[in-house]
């Protein structure tokens, strides 16, 4: 099976210091030339920065130990030695770094710029050479300072997928066909359950100016909070969404328990998850007797919490997506427009509040760069809608 790399043990050194020389002038027509030995150089230190282009942790499975170079030794004729070069460790978006034994959390990579950069590990200091120890009481020092030692450090690497809308569902609901029409994503798509084994990205394209990334997750079971089925080592994943968009089979036989059962894994894992704005998708009512459960479904959820957004559709038959559609852009503009400081939105229009079907940018895309060439589990350009 294709492992999806998102999370990764790393072993860090930064580069030892050089040593300074021990060394005096030995030059025609000045006998009594004086200490000149140069300084040792820098070590290199370790560095992380976010490459936008990237999507798992992949390159770091396979080269576990990063070593920075150590500097150089000082040489005569007050010549320092070379700084160490620095080892760059590049992460995309979204990854975590913890201490790999106590896992606190060191930093987290959510809002950096393209090649931002993070000195981690800072390299060792270079020594003194004997120039700097000269005084009049002892004018030819024998002695330099070695360089300072480089840190190491073992560290956890973890993924979180950054997207403004993750799908959640039960396996073979309907979220990798979903996808697959709103986007130009290709899931792989087949009639039995776990057909989704590792996450997949789409970019829902809303007009010129914004997109909307949406995530689907690999299906959740019951007993996913405490590591049951696929779905456990993805649960992360959806707390770096925006917002939720549940997809429920009303073609099952377990429809009346689904939503409840998914709110209840997803509470159990984290409580932010359930604070998480959401809509609701009844599933495959093209079959006979879903539409019926589906209303029934809309009705028990809609009775619990009124402002739950609660849509029936069809991905197969193409019914009700033009709707589905609309409001998730309509959810991802309201969030971006709560994110957005400083913007007085009680001056928002009836009419921009009415008639919104044009989905501002997100803050995620606003420092994202979308590659139409990359594979196809992630992002793409959208689709046509009918």
């Amino acid at each position: 099976m294709l492992q999806f790399a998102d999370e990764a043990n790393i072993e860090v050194h930064s580069g030892k210091g050089g040593n300074g020389c021990i060394a005096f002038r030995r030059e025609k027509y000045i006998p009594m030339g004086g200490p000149a030995g140069g300084d040792g150089g820098k070590g290199g230190d370790v560095i992380f920065c976010v490459k936008r282009n990237l999507r798992t942790l992949a390159h770091l499975r396979y080269h576990p130990i990063f070593k920075a170079r150590n500097g150089g030794d000082g040489s005569g004729r007050n010549m320092a030695g070379k700084d160490g070069e620095d080892v760059i460790i590049s992460v995309p978006p979204g990854t975590t770094l913890k201490d790999a034994e106590t896992l606190e959390i060191i930093r987290e990579f959510t809002t950096e710029s393209e090649d931002e950069q993070f000195v981690f590990l800072h390299g060792g200091k270079g020594g003194w050479g004997n120039v700097h120890f000269k005084s009049s009481t002892n004018q030819a020092p024998r002695y330099a300072h070695n360089g300072k030692p480089g840190e190491e450090r073992k560290i956890l690497v973890e993924l979180s997928i950054m997207a403004d809308v993750g799908l959640v569902g039960f396996p073979n609901a309907g979220k990798s066909s979903l996808l697959d029409y709103f986007t130009a994503a290709r899931p792989k798509i087949a009639p039995y359950p776990f057909t989704t084994k590792i996450p997949n990205l789409g970019v829902l394209h809303v007009d010129t100016d914004s997109d909307i990334i949406i995530a689907d997750i690999p299906g959740i079971i019951e007993g996913a909070s405490e590591g049951a089925g696929l779905g456990f080592q993805f649960l992360k994943h959806i707390s770096r969404t925006a917002c939720l968009l549940f997809m429920i089979d009303c073609s099952d036989d377990n429809y009346k328990s689904a939503y409840k059962t998914l709110c209840n894994e997803l509470g159990t894992y984290s409580k932010e998850l359930l604070d998480k704005p959401r809509i609701v998708i009844c599933n495959k009512i093209d079959v006979e007797g879903a539409e019926e459960r589906a209303e029934e479904v809309k009705k028990a959820i809609q009775s619990e919490n009124a402002d739950t957004r609660v849509l029936l559709a069809s991905v197969m038959e193409r019914k009700g997506l033009r709707e589905v559609k609309d409001v998730i852009v309509k959810m991802v503009s309201d969030m971006d427009r709560m994110r957005t400081p400083g913007k007085n939105h009680a001056q928002i229009s009836a009419k921009e509040a009415a008639s919104n079907t044009k989905a501002e940018k997100s803050d995620f895309l606003k420092t994202r760069s979308v590659d139409t060439n990359m594979e196809v589990q992630y992002p793409g350009l959208s689709g046509s809608f009918e």
